[in-house]
């Protein structure tokens, strides 16, 4: 996945190195910064459809991106509707975009 993080801001400078985190988006590995939201994180990776519309299927990216609509719920690890922008990241998360309404994930024969 390309990058799309300003890596030399002309205010803030350069952005400082740090450890990343592990996080896997639809079966692929992307990295991400400890402290940034799940919003900030697929986006820096060129991510911009967290879910679909449950009809038409028409993609769907952020909005508001403070937690007022709904239009940046993904799936993460297995529960959807999370909110990708007021979510923070955490290391080993799986994230996955969220087809309409989302479906809970099924393990062992039951629903979790």
């Amino acid at each position: 996945m390309a990058e799309r993080r300003i890596l030399d801001h002309p205010v803030l400078g350069l952005l400082p190195d740090v450890r990343e985190l592990s996080l896997t988006v639809d079966g692929v590995a992307a990295g991400a910064r400890p402290g940034e939201t799940i919003a900030a994180a697929v986006l820096a990776k060129g991510i911009r459809v967290f879910r679909t519309m449950p009809k038409a299927g028409a993609p769907r990216g952020g909005f508001c991106f403070v937690g007022r609509c709904s239009d940046c719920q993904i799936i993460v690890d297995g529960v959807p509707n999370v909110m990708a922008c007021t979510t923070l990241v955490r290391d080993g998360m799986v994230v996955e975009t969220q087809q309409g309404v989302g479906k809970w994930a099924v393990r062992d024969g039951a629903a979790s």
